[in-house]
């Protein structure tokens, strides 16, 4: 049974695609790419069916991260197939919890950096979009950071269901 990930910012062009590449690299890393996906989406449709933004392209493939994406509107009939949805800020967090049909699909709801044991206070992913190349490249280093604990939560989860 394939345990699903969903990465969730605002428009699905900068974060959440950062998120789910990064993700996915530390899933095929651990050999869970057959038990695992990985995808992403937007809390509005602004940028539906555009690619990354080529700032999120190039810090990623600088960096060794694949960077195919196309973006996507975040839609509450996801909920029933989707084991963790995974905000990256606050402001995504309570959108997709006011979106979900039942209190269970609201619990699937979770903050990225919540599974980073060194951040501390503001769990958000700040919105590199209207900054430089700078706001980027930390927003990768947050999502590194938070990845590898977000990878041991999942492979608990995954290594307690049937294969």
């Amino acid at each position: 049974m394939t345990y699903r990930v969903c990465f969730v910012c605002t428009g699905n062009i900068c974060r959440s695609p950062m998120a789910e590449s990064v993700f996915r690299a530390r899933i095929e890393e651990a050999g869970l790419d057959d038990r695992v996906e990985a995808d992403s989406a937007g809390t509005g449709g602004w940028h539906e069916g555009d690619g990354a933004d080529p700032r999120t392209v190039a810090v990623l493939e600088e960096n060794g991260y694949g960077s195919d994406h196309v973006a996507r509107q975040f839609q509450p009939s996801w909920f029933s197939r989707l084991d963790l949805v995974i905000a990256l800020d606050s402001g995504h967090l309570k959108a997709l919890r006011r979106l979900a049909p039942t209190p269970e699909d609201a619990a699937k709801v979770r903050l990225l950096r919540s599974y980073d044991p060194a951040a501390d206070g503001d769990l958000d992913v700040p919105d590199p979009y209207y900054g430089g190349m700078d706001g980027f490249e930390e927003c990768l280093e947050m999502v590194e950071a938070a990845s590898l604990g977000l990878l041991a939560a999942v492979r608990e989860k995954v290594e307690g269901r049937a294969a």
